[in-house]
């Protein structure tokens, strides 16, 4: 069952397109990636998706609810951490999750405050002024407040942003708990290790979706699988063997390794070990060619970026 779907979602800034015909649906219970690098219309479409922002044309749909209609019974489903959330700094951490709860009257404040103050890890500095907080703190406080009403959908826009490493790592692990609850996330960022860790599917983005699938799916579409053979020396004699196999597509040497690409790969990689083997070649080890989705994302860049400039010449 699909909780956020657009609809040739659109929204432009004078003549500056920030979003172009966005079409996407996320699943209840999933997290989704929202990938791109800066500038290429992530916050945008989170303020769309959220009901900060109309769209300028298309609409969205969150949770059963239209985003540019039915903005207050929204707000009542969605939690929503920007990538510079505000806070009363001269107000304790519980007085400033208290305010932002008073906007939910069905909240049991008292309750909710103390359960997220806990789970953030914050409880022993609930009193403390929160100017007085590192950013990291500010972060995991910002997700209390997005939890406070329990939404059903959550969209968070670079959560770990400006953190350092230890920061980032507690705000990942929250958010892959939440996954484990269920709840739907729309994750926005440019950092792709972190989408790898956390997300079901990536949706790859650049004014327009390039593409949206599993990471894995996403590299084997891109990518042939290749195998890597490391020996003590890769002799002529044993690459002209290689090249000979029917079932062998390309061969690159580089010092003493193979890298080879196979018709059949599963079937044929045992046929190319025993073949090396036969012609005097001394394996160390045997690999795969491994693709990162940073490697997925700048080959799709790569690939729009042609397209466009064919389509313009």
């Amino acid at each position: 069952m699909a909780v956020i779907e657009t609809f040739g979602l659109s929204r432009s800034f004078g003549n500056i397109v920030a979003v172009e015909d966005l079409t996407l649906e996320v699943e209840q219970g999933e997290v989704l990636g929202f990938l791109g690098p800066n500038g290429a219309g992530k916050t945008t479409t989170i303020r769309m998706l959220a009901g900060i922002i109309a769209p300028t044309s298309g609409y969205a749909v969150v949770a059963g609810f239209r985003t540019d209609h039915e903005v207050e019974r929204l707000h009542e489903v969605i939690g929503l951490l920007t990538e510079a959330p505000g806070f009363y700094n001269r107000l304790s951490a519980r007085r400033n999750l208290e305010f932002f709860a008073g906007f939910y009257p069905y909240v049991d404040t008292q309750t909710q405050v103390d359960k997220y103050l806990r789970l953030m890890g914050l409880w022993e500095r609930r009193h403390d002024k929160v100017g007085t907080f590192s950013k990291g703190m500010k972060q995991r406080l910002a997700l209390a407040r997005a939890l406070l009403h329990e939404p059903q959908v959550l969209f968070l826009d670079e959560p770990t942003a400006g953190l350092d490493p230890e920061a980032s790592r507690e705000v990942r692990e929250f958010i892959k708990d939440l996954s484990r609850q269920g709840r739907t996330i729309f994750l926005s960022t440019h950092n792709l290790a972190e989408a790898e860790f956390l997300c079901h599917r990536v949706a790859l983005f650049r004014r327009q979706m390039l593409a949206v699938d599993t990471p894995q799916n996403l590299r084997q579409r891109l990518f042939h699988r290749q195998v890597v053979v490391q020996m003590d020396s890769a002799e002529d004699s044993v690459v002209d063997a290689v090249r000979k196999l029917d079932f062998v597509q390309a061969v690159h040497r580089e010092g003493s390794r193979l890298i080879v690409e196979l018709a059949d790969f599963e079937r044929n990689r045992p046929n190319l070990v025993e073949c090396i083997v036969t012609a005097g070649g001394r394996i160390q080890e045997v690999s795969e060619t491994e693709y990162s989705l940073e490697d997925v994302y700048l080959t799709l860049v790569r690939e729009e970026t042609e397209g466009s400039n064919a389509t313009k010449s």
